[in-house]
């Protein structure tokens, strides 16, 4: 095997145990909050026909979907993002899905990118969306989740910063001019985040605004109000138990896609200070525009990668993930009672290895030390004689005989 056969595709990554234990961490708890919210679990292919999956977003985009001729001569492409196939899905089951489709989706994507810092080729997406409902209750629902879900993963402060189109565009039209739409207004003010005023004033005097006229789109949005209707989303996420200081009304908050129709946030973990951690709102006629049923829809697309960093810099994974206790092996006349004890533990439900080899005792404390195991068990011949075991802290450095029988209380030592 040659050398370029012994990476990883660029763009593409392993996920060693512990990386991994901390994303299915990360997975189980967002999980649990969505469910809870009644959302249900879809999952679509990975592949699909490339002609569901072009044409969607532009010509852009169409150059980042992977897409082949499989041997039955069909053109085929991976998936590119999770929204294209669930307007699939509506309209496929349509017959078979509740007026009010609650779903969240967890799958990877595939994206033709250029690899760099942060943004690969295969990418987890963890999305939920309500379809159906044009209704406040949904966008609130949406926002109340996507709040407690981090919550629930152990961030101690989450923001969601909360706008809607409606404000954006009845601000900021009347600036708009036949060289510099209404859509590419928004999408300057939306760096506002990411630079300074007055670099998004240059830029909006680059499109053809006059520089008077791009201050004073600048004033007017700052100074905007929430309309009627992102007061009452705000009344409800507040009454879906949301603290007040985690809702923050940001006027210039654009989220830059031109398919957002009403509703619009973003997640910020002010700890973490990296930056958005997803985002969404309501789209209410991109379902039809892909193709789909006229289909009303309001979600979030949490940004994974980014809330797995987060969870791991701010220390909030569980230390004793993985494996608990190592069961040493070391005396071939102790091996029934060495996998008896193994059977034990595994039935009151503690994550147990068995060393594979008779080998020295130092051997195996040293491999249960660099693995990161918060206890060693050792049964020898005076443990067989006594129907005991002898538990090692590997943290603490204590050390205990006990008997068999009270081999649960282990977490005790």
């Amino acid at each position: 095997m040659s050398k370029q056969n012994i990476q990883t595709l660029k763009g593409f990554r392993d996920f060693l145990p512990k990386e991994k234990m901390a994303r299915d961490f990360v997975v189980q708890k967002i999980k649990e909050v969505f469910e809870k919210f009644g959302f249900q679990p879809l999952e679509t292919p990975t592949l699909e026909y490339a002609s569901l999956l072009l044409g969607k977003y532009g010509d852009e985009a169409d150059k980042l979907v992977y897409t082949f001729t499989d041997r039955g001569e069909r053109q085929i492409g991976l998936r590119y993002d999770q929204t294209v196939p669930s307007a699939r899905v509506l309209t496929q089951y349509q017959d078979k899905l509740p007026k009010y489709f609650r779903r969240y989706q967890i799958q990877n994507v595939f994206r033709a990118d250029k690899p760099q810092k942060g943004r690969f080729r295969e990418f987890t997406q963890c999305d939920i969306d309500i379809f159906g409902s044009t209704s406040p209750l949904a966008d609130a629902e949406i926002m109340a989740c996507t709040y407690e879900a981090l919550k629930n993963i152990g961030f101690k402060n989450v923001i969601l910063k909360f706008n809607d189109r409606e404000t954006l565009i009845n601000t900021l039209e009347k600036f708009a001019t036949k060289e510099v739409s209404v859509f590419s207004l928004i999408q300057s003010i939306d760096k506002l985040d990411k630079i300074e005023p007055e670099d998004v004033v240059a830029e909006l005097v680059r499109k053809g605004l006059d520089q008077t006229q791009a201050e004073l789109a600048l004033t007017s949005i700052n100074s905007a109000e929430k309309s009627v209707n992102l007061s009452e989303i705000e009344q409800i996420v507040s009454t879906l138990g949301v603290p007040q200081e985690s809702l923050q009304f940001a006027p210039t908050l654009a989220r830059g896609l031109d398919y957002y129709t009403g509703m619009i946030f973003e997640i910020i973990i002010p700890e973490y200070g990296v930056g958005s951690c997803g985002g969404g709102g309501r789209y209410d006629r991109l379902i039809q525009d892909l193709g789909g049923p006229n289909t009303p829809a309001v979600g979030v697309a949490f940004g994974f990668d980014r809330v797995v960093e987060a969870a791991t810099t701010l220390e909030l994974l569980p230390n004793n993930q993985g494996v608990e206790v190592l069961v040493a092996n070391f005396d071939q006349k102790a091996q029934k009672a060495t996998l008896n004890a193994v059977k034990i533990l595994r039935e009151i439900g503690i994550k147990t290895e068995l060393y594979p080899a008779l080998e020295k005792v130092g051997k195996q404390l040293k491999y249960a030390d660099q693995n990161g195991y918060q206890y060693i068990l050792l049964i020898g011949e005076e443990e067989t004689k006594n129907q005991t075991v002898t538990i090692k802290n590997m943290k603490t450095g204590n050390q205990k005989n006990i008997n068999i029988n009270e081999i649960a209380n282990l977490r005790q030592v």
